[in-house]
């Protein structure tokens, strides 16, 4: 979840959070796929029992966790997530960033398209500031997959990718290609025109994932996660993204 960065920002019902801790942070991303037992908890991050103890505790203080009794088993307490991953903390890297800033100042952005240009610099900021925005692109992309869903009529998997082709192409967003349906596997290629841009800094996988994920969980009434299991390359080849149903 942080991806071995040294810090990680969350989001909660009491504000924004940032937290250092590669055991608070593996506790959360397990967290991330539903409720876990203490056991579960435990047997994943590999810490002795009462150090998990302190970590939960700490957590829960913190308003990131809740606890609630096991429907199984009325005798153990399961956990589970109250907050968000916003962000993390990375190396800052200027080069993209400047590059990007000086492409907006030169006669060729309008061959790119202002707002196409101004969307990649932001991201591109973060970046160069030490943030990694990933996950709160992802969580946007969830949000703007939700809102796309309602322009599609389609049920099940198969119509409902058909459909988003068209709609992809028609609005310019990009395109992609169905590996396979069982287990679905998508290849997406040129992400709003990302191909276009002559900077090799990926930004925008991320919120293409979030937009499958929202865009399954409306029309397919099922929550899933798309796994990432091929990044563009320097490139900008196919993302390839996996279906995981939770």
């Amino acid at each position: 979840m942080n991806n071995g960065d040294n810090t990680a920002i969350f989001s909660t019902d009491i504000g924004v959070i940032a937290l250092n801790g590669s055991v608070k942070i593996k506790i959360l991303n397990f967290l991330k796929t539903g409720c876990r037992s203490f056991d579960e908890i435990v047997q994943h991050t590999g810490k002795a029992k009462s150090t998990i103890s302190v970590h939960l505790n700490d957590l829960k203080g913190q308003n990131l966790l809740e606890e609630s009794m096991d429907p199984n088993d009325r005798r153990k307490k399961v956990y589970f997530l109250k907050c968000q991953f916003v962000a993390c903390s990375q190396e800052p890297g200027m080069k993209q960033y400047s590059e990007m800033l000086d492409l907006i100042s030169s006669p060729n952005m309008r061959s790119f398209g202002c707002l196409k240009c101004l969307f990649h610099a932001v991201q591109y900021g973060f970046r160069a500031h030490g943030v990694n925005c990933d996950p709160i692109m992802r969580k946007i992309g969830n949000d703007v997959g939700a809102s796309l869903s309602k322009n599609f009529t389609s049920e099940g998997i198969n119509n409902v990718l058909k459909e988003m082709m068209i709609f992809w192409e028609d609005h310019d967003i990009g395109s992609f290609t169905v590996v396979s349906y069982n287990p679905v596997k998508i290849a997406v290629d040129n992400f709003f025109d990302c191909r276009s841009i002559p900077i090799r800094e990926k930004t925008l996988c991320s919120f293409a994932q979030g937009v499958f994920e929202g865009v399954f969980r409306e029309k397919l009434h099922t929550e899933c996660v798309m796994q990432m299991i091929g990044k563009c390359d320097d490139d900008c080849e196919s993302c390839l993204f996996q279906m995981i149903r939770l």
